[in-house]
């Protein structure tokens, strides 16, 4: 706190300083600046005698000189003397130069300052109010406790002046003096109290900073000015925004409960889109738990996430973070996003806090994955901390796009950054099981790398991985011994031969020879390799002694003349331990425990793990430990205290802004936020695909306000056909929102219906006439509501005299749709299936192009049981059909059976809780399902391409079931016919980390080409490309959601084996259509 003290008092005061200074550097001579043999003295002298001269043009030219040194760093305390004496000058452009050098210089001369005390007493009366504030600055810089009396006298007499730039001086005093004598701490609070009732935005950031400095622990000093800080915020200085945020802050965590206990500690992206009518009406309820005090900082902070200063921005940030509801808090990322286009020290420290917060919440950050891509011109401390958060957002979905990232990253000329980029690439495969494998072998490929830092970063993270599966990994153990005869750098070689014998027992071949390789070069081997041939020798000789023994004896006898005595010592130590003789101790016996213990594996987890115990946007954040002044977050109370604290200042505010109240009602200015666009912001931070949502959410939230906002303001207007129609609307749907409840909280649940292009458009209309009050007392709010109920009541009596029909009506004139029930897909005519197939659902070249399913399975999938479904049986098959509901979804019958001897009645969805991108398209609602009666309906999934479940809730009348659909992963695929050349151009740009393949025994009556194809299709829905060979099978697909190429080849070789290659992008995919297809091809 004491340095943000000196930088917020620094910028605050001393700027008229850096002007001056500014003003007088055209004036100095610069010859002899900085010169050896410059004389100095002579110059000074010509300015003593100038200040000492008859002519205040003098005197103002000497000063603009002196002011000038001082702004270029140099020593001018030597003209201290000289400058004092004009203190008392009746030139006021003098004085106040003369008050800037005695600021600067009044604690290094403190006796000739105090000489001239009693002039800067009487500047304390003088008329001019800079004159006034300079001399209380001039005044509490002479750090000498003989006058702190004096000070405080000033100080008191100062918070009184008629001047609010004279009371922010005064509370920048404060402090001074209270660092002088903290026992005048009592009445300087006294002061503070006085000054916090100060409305003069001016005086409200200095008078915070302050507080926090003096007295950060009285809370109760705050209580009465709460209301009217949040109010002034907006218009505050920047760095006074910054301090106040930052106490408010902690005020809210000790004044009010926890708005996270009914989020159930879920991400945003995870529940806030996608919920249910009575979800959205239990939110409601809860929302009006929230303290409106709460509410108003919440609400008036929001507007500074689009301030110019980073710092602002960043405050907004850590307050959304700490006391805002987590569904809220994704509104943050964008304007922190924003933030990535300062400057390189922004930056850090904007990545750092991102890096904590990605940690907690990814789908904050998830859209905006492109933003943390490094650039060539980022700096290494950039590139790192981006490498960090790229590794926290990691996902099943986004992984390939990443590993394809960093394969350029790695090759980057950096290598600091490179060694990084392969340890994030570690961190990737232990935290994604289905890359793993790829992963690995990426790195294996990096050891033959010619650089050096590359090479023992990649044997290190390969070490940590095979420490994690020890078991599943022989063949790569294998191919880095063989890579021992290429690689030189020490740590590399030494790492391998520690992983070729913490493993020797699975490599029983291998391991010995490896161990006759060191041998013929141990005495040129660096000392560390040496260590682990020592190592390695132990091992073999305690595992394959009849192999091995003589070899362990010849590098013991090397290692014990070598010239490094901690090879020697080495040496005597494991020949003792293995090689049992007279002198062994009793730890010979447990040799074998030593050497091959158990190796615990090592944890690779994120460095801002443990971080987010500090608040976001402090000194102790970025350190990563406790800075002097850290003041830390209490804390949510169990029970709120006492809210009728801040009551005073509400009363107060009301009968002030009554006048303005009134003339609100007549002619109500047009509102910069409305909550509509509140909510839609913060909808929108949590996914890009929301546009649509987000217009119905706006619709929404017009509802659950009770639409007095939007009737108010479209009345103040031009009266025209349009706005009145807009009210009819909005009044029907306040009448239909008084069953579910209102919404003052402002959390937004989307749902996604057959009408959101309307209600899109209804929405915007609607945003274009509404406004909003800015954050209002209670007694305002509570006149408001009435007058609210008034106006709806009279609209909805009133009789339509001008409606313009439009399709923005349809809804309000038909609100229960008549429900349709589609038909499957096979009862299509044959024409439209044609025209189906025909389409081209992809940016593709005209090559490769979409094709006819070879083969359409017709297995279903439980989705409901009869049981389970109270007599309603569901099941469910994939069409291998283009979807007729979207280009990227997937399409998926759904047959409904009725069981019972009963009607059910009213078959719907709802309540779709998809992971973040997924959509659904749902079919319309079912009236009635006649006794032992079934019917197929089509639903469309766009499943990101990801085997991720789709959960949702299957309804009758009377009852509601939890179901879901997890697609097979071959069913995430549509048919591509392609040449066999042009398969082959795709191939080879699908290699590396894009090519997963594995060696299967296939079963005797699976080697003809009939069976293969059929097995393959049936697994994945795939085109046949045409072979020029009888040994080879090729298959192509491309992914429904992003269009990525599937290429499959199956290779059949001789001894009843075949190789399966998959290629692609979607390296996820690609791994798990591996182990589906393995165990279908290989058994009978």
């Amino acid at each position: 706190m004491t340095s943000n003290s000196f930088a917020y008092n620094e910028h605050s005061a001393g700027g008229e300083a850096t002007e001056l200074g500014q003003e007088a550097t055209s004036t100095i001579s610069p010859s002899g600046a900085f010169g050896l043999f410059s004389s100095d003295l002579k110059k000074n002298e010509d300015l003593k005698q100038m200040l000492e001269s008859n002519k205040d043009s003098a005197k103002l030219d000497a000063m603009k000189r002196i002011v000038g040194m001082i702004a270029k760093g140099k020593n001018a305390s030597e003209l201290f003397p000289a400058v004092v004496k004009n203190v008392a000058s009746k030139n006021i452009e003098i004085k106040k130069l003369v008050y800037v050098y005695l600021v600067r210089y009044a604690e290094e001369q403190q006796d000739l300052a105090l000489l001239s005390i009693s002039t800067f007493q009487r500047a304390l009366k003088d008329p001019n109010q800079l004159i006034r504030a300079s001399a209380l600055r001039v005044l509490s810089s002479i750090r000498v406790p003989i006058i702190v009396p004096i000070m405080m006298l000033a100080i008191k007499e100062a918070s009184a002046d008629l001047s609010p730039y004279v009371r922010k001086n005064a509370a920048h005093a404060i402090q001074k003096l209270y660092s002088l004598d903290p026992e005048q701490k009592e009445m300087l609070i006294e002061v503070i109290e006085k000054l916090l009732k100060d409305k003069s935005t001016l005086v409200a950031g200095s008078v915070v900073m302050a507080f926090e400095e003096v007295c950060p622990d009285r809370i109760d000093l705050i209580h009465k000015n709460y209301r009217k800080l949040c109010n002034l915020l907006v218009d505050v200085e920047e760095w006074g925004q910054v301090v106040i945020i930052h106490m408010l802050t902690r005020y809210a965590r000790t004044q009010f409960v926890s708005p996270w206990k009914e989020d159930g500690g879920l991400e945003d992206n995870e529940k806030n889109f996608y919920e249910s009518d009575e979800e959205k009406t239990d939110k409601r309820k809860r929302t009006y738990a929230m303290d409106p005090d709460h509410r108003l900082l919440i609400r008036n902070t929001k507007p500074l996430l689009q301030s110019r200063n980073a710092a602002v921005v960043m405050a907004v940030a850590q307050l959304y973070w700490h006391i805002a509801p987590k569904s809220e808090v994704g509104i943050i990322s964008k304007s922190l996003v924003r933030l990535l286009r300062s400057n390189r020290e922004v930056q850090y420290i904007v990545l750092q806090n991102i890096a904590t917060m990605s940690i907690q919440r990814k789908g904050m950050f998830e859209p905006y994955l492109k933003s943390f891509y490094v650039r060539s011109t980022d700096p290494t401390m950039i590139k790192t901390l981006k490498l960090e958060i790229l590794t926290n957002l990691a996902n099943e979905a986004n992984i390939s796009t990443l590993l394809r990232e960093f394969q350029t990253y790695v090759k980057s000329q950096d290598k600091q950054f490179a060694a990084a980029t392969i340890q994030t690439i570690g961190r990737c495969a232990t935290n994604i099981l289905e890359v793993t494998d790829t992963c690995l072998n990426g790195l294996v490929c990096l050891l033959s790398n010619k650089d050096e830092i590359v090479v023992a970063e990649s044997v290190v993270v390969i070490k940590k991985l095979l420490q994690m599966q020890p078991a599943q990994h022989g063949e790569i153990i294998k191919h880095m011994a063989k890579l021992l005869d290429s690689i030189t750098v020490p740590v590399a070689r030494a790492s391998i031969l520690w992983l070729t014998g913490e493993n020797c027992e699975r490599v029983p071949k291998i391991a010995p020879d490896v161990l006759r390789k060191m041998a013929k070069s141990f005495t040129s081997e660096d000392d560390l390799v040496k260590l682990q041939v020592l190592n390695l020798g132990a091992k073999l000789y305690l595992t394959n002694s009849k192999q091995t023994k003589l070899l362990t004896q010849y590098i013991l006898n090397l290692g014990k003349y070598d010239q490094n005595y901690d090879i020697r010592d080495r040496t005597r130590f494991i020949r003792q331990l293995i090689v049992p003789n007279e002198k062994s101790g009793a730890l010979s016996k447990y040799a074998k425990k030593i050497f091959l213990a158990q190796k615990p594996a090592p944890v690779l987890e994120s460095p801002f793990k443990d971080r987010d115990h500090f608040q976001l946007g402090t000194l102790s954040h970025i350190l990563n430990t406790k800075a002097t002044g850290y003041l830390e977050l209490s804390d949510w109370p169990e029970v709120a205290p006492d809210p009728s604290v801040r009551n005073v200042e509400v009363i107060e505010l009301a009968k002030e802004r009554a006048p303005s109240g009134k003339a609100k009602k007549e002619n109500p200015p047009k509102k910069f936020y409305s909550e509509s666009e509140e909510e839609e912001d913060s909808s929108d931070s949590s996914s890009d695909s929301e546009s649509e949502s987000g217009s119905e959410s706006e619709e929404q939230d017009e509802e659950g306000d009770s639409s007095g906002d939007s009737s108010e303001d479209s009345s103040s207007g031009s009266g025209s056909g349009s706005e009145s129609a807009v009210n009819k609307r909005t009044a029907k749907r306040s009448s239909k929102t008084k069953e579910k409840g209102d919404s003052d909280d402002g959390e937004k649940e989307n749902e996604k219906s057959e009408t959101s292009e309307s209600s899109s458009a209804e929405s915007s209309s609607i945003e274009d006439s509404s406004s909003e009050s800015e954050s209002e007392s209670e007694s305002e709010s509570k006149s408001r509501k009435a007058t609210k109920e008034k106006e709806r009541s009279t609209k909805q009596g009133r009789s339509p005299v001008t409606k313009d029909v439009s399709l923005l009506d349809l809804d309000d004139f038909n609100p229960v749709p008549t429900p349709v029930v589609r038909p499957p897909i096979p009862a299509f005519s044959p024409s439209l299936i044609a025209d189906l197939e025909g389409l081209n659902l992809s940016t593709s070249s005209s090559i490769i192009s979409v094709s006819t399913p070879v083969c359409i399975p017709g297995k279903t999938h439980e989705l409901l049981h009869r049981m389970s479904g109270k007599g309603l049986a569901a099941q469910y098959l994939f069409s291998r059909q283009p979807c007729i509901f979207g280009h990227k979804m997937v399409s998926v019958q759904i047959i409904l059976n009725n069981t019972t001897d009963r009607k059910i009645e009213n078959i719907h969805i709802r309540e779709k809780k998809l992971p973040t991108g997924m959509e659904m398209h749902v079919f319309n609602p079912i009236e009635s399902l006649e006794p032992e009666g079934s019917i197929t309906v089509s639903v469309g999934i766009d499943f990101c391409d990801s085997t991720q479940t789709a959960s949702f809730q299957l309804c009758t009348k009377d009852d509601c079931f939890n179901v879901n659909i997890q697609p097979p992963v071959g069913e995430l695929l549509l048919p591509v016919t392609m040449s066999e050349k042009d398969f082959k151009k795709e191939q080879g740009m699908l290699t590396g980390m894009n090519e997963t393949s594995a060696i299967i025994i296939v079963a005797p009556q699976n080697f003809t080409s009939s069976v293969i194809l059929q097995k393959v299709v049936n697994v994945a829905n795939v085109g046949v490309v045409p072979s020029g060979q009888d040994n080879i099978h090729r298959f192509a697909a491309k992914t429904v959601h992003s269009g990525s190429l599937m290429l499959v080849t199956v290779e059949l070789k001789e001894g009843s084996t075949a190789q399966l290659i998959i290629n692609t992008e979607r390296t996820v995919i690609g791994s798990v259509l591996l182990r589906e297809l393995k165990p279908v091809l290989s058994q009978g």
